[in-house]
């Protein structure tokens, strides 16, 4: 795909997708937010590979919505999930792909490094995925209330349960300006670290789960995590818990990963995160659930 606003490459497992509108500080556009879920689709796709990195080029991670067009900025936007935005652009029909899920529903690991400034989409981008690595001095917002609109990409249901609710009304309700060390803090990123270490760290991290995570095991994980957040019932929780434990026992890279533990080598799983992900378990969740085991 012949991308105008992101830079993709993919190294040893590990995919990397870079905001490119640097002289625009990486302001968000409608055709911006197509190509980056495009290319993690087709990145999550792909069983080669096994952790995602997305970054923004120069000082700034993504600044924002695009003012350019002022008073018509929101026009024709909103409610399209993580494949919505703020805008709309018709022209990019090549970029749409036929993949209804949402990034907490695919099966590889995303990290974000936040090199820079992340405002507004540029914050909620982020929060959809799973790991989150910031600037110390990176100047964050969710300042979608300081422009007459409100946050969106189910920043309202996933900020308040990672930094509780008073914090997260007023970091959603006021749209004030934070630091990435005082996310750190909260526990809205991971880590903050300088700006110049941003990318090596999500880096390493991608690639330690490239190296030594099964990729069926950063899966199940990801997706149990996830479904649990929505999930009052904690014994039905811990049934769909022991029902994938139980697959996941018998399955080669149980062998596998104590063997490559004990020969002190690197682990060989012969599990694919994709084509062996034993969805029928997932969703049923239930004791003694006997799905199918790949050879």
């Amino acid at each position: 795909m012949d991308y105008q606003t992101i830079l993709t490459e993919d190294k040893d497992g590990v995919a990397t997708v870079t905001f490119n509108r640097p002289d625009r500080m990486n302001a968000y556009t409608a055709r911006l937010g197509l190509e980056v879920r495009h290319a993690i689709v087709t990145f999550d796709r792909r069983e080669d590979v096994r952790a995602i990195v997305v970054t923004g080029a120069g000082r700034a991670f993504c600044a924002g919505a695009d003012l350019a067009a002022g008073a018509d900025t929101f026009s024709g936007g909103g409610g399209g999930g993580s494949r919505g935005g703020v805008m709309t652009d018709r022209s990019a029909d090549e970029l749409r792909i036929d993949d209804r899920r949402e990034y907490w529903e695919m099966n590889t690991p995303i990290i974000a490094a936040i090199n820079g400034h992340a405002i507004g989409v540029g914050l909620t981008m982020p929060m959809q995925w799973d790991i989150r690595v910031a600037a110390e001095e990176a100047k964050l917002a969710f300042a979608f209330s300081r422009r007459g609109v409100i946050p969106e990409l189910s920043a309202n249901w996933i900020v308040p349960r990672i930094v509780g609710v008073s914090r997260g009304l007023e970091l959603l309700m006021t749209g004030r300006t934070f630091s990435g060390r005082e996310a750190a803090e909260m526990g809205l990123v991971s880590e903050a670290l300088p700006a110049d270490q941003v990318l090596a760290r999500a880096l390493d991290l991608a690639r330690d789960i490239a190296e030594n995570v099964a990729p069926v095991s950063a899966g199940i994980v990801k997706r149990l995590v996830y479904s649990n957040l929505a999930e009052p019932d904690r014994p039905a929780a811990q049934r769909r818990e022991g029902a994938l434990f139980g697959w996941t026992t018998g399955q080669p890279d149980s062998r596998e990963g104590p063997m490559a533990f004990l020969e002190k080598r690197s682990p060989q799983w012969r599990l694919s995160k994709n084509a062996d992900f034993p969805e029928e378990v997932f969703a049923e969740g239930a004791p003694g659930a006997q799905p199918s085991r790949a050879e």
